[in-house]
């Protein structure tokens, strides 16, 4: 019986390999021989993620051929990497990819670390901060006085409680976008609702428009739901979205849906302006598609300065074709699963009923908990406490970047919990590996790309601040040598695969 349980095209991993991109080697560096750069090149797409445990690698014949190289070099590749315990293979059933012994296995998205290496390990893979305090325990202790009622009930409410439905709503008409309760559904966080959403809309094997870069758990669900995506280029630094290519993806390839976070986009941290706004909304309903508006950033802005625009649905208050997703999670606490969505009534009516086959509702007490926030004011004090807390990160991670690693590219954005970083020509997925070597954890830019684009980057989230950012600084900075050196896992040279 095969072992595999996916496979793994010649032509796509042809594509993987040669999209690692590193600098050059120095001089007096050795070049490593071309099966064992090939090695290298597979076992750092396992590590990293981006070609999937238990894959099936082509067969040596086929992947030469894509290479350009000889089967001989490929054959001794594939024998390095048995001999690592990155690939079995058995008679008949080919080869796959495995992590050895006591290796963790690798995550497509950005999972949390354990809390049990946080003691020895610079956690900068999990754009979220701590809980505001003492927001969360006041929260919670005011939706314990609200629960008895609800207590006496079921306990399930597919649409969320009407209570808070009704409170979002309300918010949202207070920013001038009338809305009624039969507009929201309450989910368990924004993942959860974007999940429902692609379900809904867009089936497997239908087209999804997404920006390039975007958020890697959100390209990651879709990848998983059998969508197929279509990058959309950002343009340079903040400047954000090239509306004319848009508009053009939209005509051409006929997405289905298409997904931004046109607020401190994730991992950019670009801001739309409002004719950005109004001419994707514009776009998206001539082109006929959904258009998933992310603004789960919304009310982060840093700079006391900087003038929100209007939200994305304010261009198409009827929920037609803009369907908004909305969290707690960013702006207050991870920790607090509470999403939402706001679509036109018949959307939300379909979502309420698909929810029947999933997880049929969002825990009571924590929609209570974000209901007492929003009814009380302390929502926005505990958005305040969040601000303060990320911008002081913001400033001492900036300011220790640029002393530790001073050709590292990037512009400093004005709201969000992302800066996205040109590693002066380093792999990011070698920086990523090295980090791990060194004590910092840290994305590297393919996980928010299609199909290997980004090599050159790496996301810094906002999440330490004063020493600590100082040392994450450090350990980048250590990170970087190796990579420089030609040593980021194992000992041994990882310079990029080269057909």
């Amino acid at each position: 019986m095969a072992q595999w349980t996916s496979a793994v095209g010649a032509a796509q991993l042809a594509r993987l390999l040669t999209s690692q991109q590193d600098r050059p080697a120095g001089p007096g560096t050795k070049r490593p021989p071309a099966y064992r750069a090939l090695a290298d090149g597979i076992r750092l797409l396992v590590l990293e993620g981006r070609v999937p445990v238990a894959a099936r690698l082509p067969a040596e014949r086929e992947l030469a051929l894509a290479l350009s190289v000889s089967r001989t070099t490929v054959a001794a590749a594939y024998e390095a990497l048995r001999a690592e315990g990155f690939l079995e293979s058995r008679r008949g059933a080919g080869s796959w990819t495995a992590v050895p012994a006591g290796n963790p296995l690798p995550a497509r998205g950005l999972e949390p670390l354990p809390p049990e290496a946080l003691g020895s390990v610079i956690d900068l893979g999990t754009a979220a901060l701590p809980a505001p305090e003492p927001w969360l325990t006041r929260a919670v202790q005011g939706a314990l006085e609200e629960l008895p009622p609800y207590a006496h009930t079921h306990g399930d409410y597919p649409a969320g409680l009407p209570a808070l439905r009704s409170m979002i709503a309300e918010r949202y008409t207070a920013h001038g976008i009338a809305t009624m309760p039969e507009q929201i559904m309450v989910t368990t966080g924004a993942m959860g609702a974007i999940d429902a959403i692609c379900h809904l809309f867009a089936g497997r094997g239908e087209r999804i428009a997404v920006e390039s870069p975007s958020y890697a758990n959100i390209l990651q669900l879709m990848r998983e739901a059998g969508a197929r995506l279509v990058p959309v280029a950002m343009a340079e630094g903040l400047t954000g979205w090239d509306v004319d290519r848009w508009r053009q993806v939209l005509r051409e390839a006929a997405p289905r849906l298409a997904y931004v976070v046109a607020d401190f986009h994730n991992p950019t941290g670009a801001l739309a302006d409002e004719d950005q706004r109004r001419r994707l909304v514009d776009a998206a309903r001539s082109a006929g598609t959904v258009l998933v508006a992310d603004e789960t950033m919304s009310e982060l802005w840093l700079d006391p300065d900087v003038e929100m625009p209007r939200p994305v649905c304010a261009f198409d208050p009827a929920g037609s074709t803009v369907i908004t997703v909305g969290s707690a999670s960013k702006a207050f606490w991870a920790g607090m699963r509470i999403g939402w969505v706001r679509a036109a009534p018949d959307v939300i009516r379909s979502l309420v009923a698909a929810r029947a086959y999933a997880d049929l509702g969002t825990p009571v007490l924590e929609q209570l908990a974000v209901n007492w926030l929003f009814g009380t004011g302390g929502w926005e004090q505990a958005v305040e406490v969040r601000r303060a807390q990320a911008r002081e990160n913001r400033d001492a991670l900036v300011t220790a970047v640029r002393r530790e690693l001073p050709d590292w590219e990037f512009e400093v954005p004005r709201g969000g919990l992302t800066l996205w970083v040109r590693t002066g020509g380093l792999s990011g997925s070698r920086l990523a590996e090295a980090g791990e070597r060194v004590g910092v954890r840290v994305p590297s830019g393919p996980r928010f790309g299609v199909d290997g684009a980004f090599e050159g980057y790496v996301r810094l989230p906002f999440t330490v601040g004063g020493a600590v950012a100082e040392e994450a600084a450090v350990r980048l900075a250590a990170a970087a040598r190796l990579v420089e050196s030609g040593v980021s896992g194992g000992g041994d040279s990882v310079r990029p695969f080269v057909a």
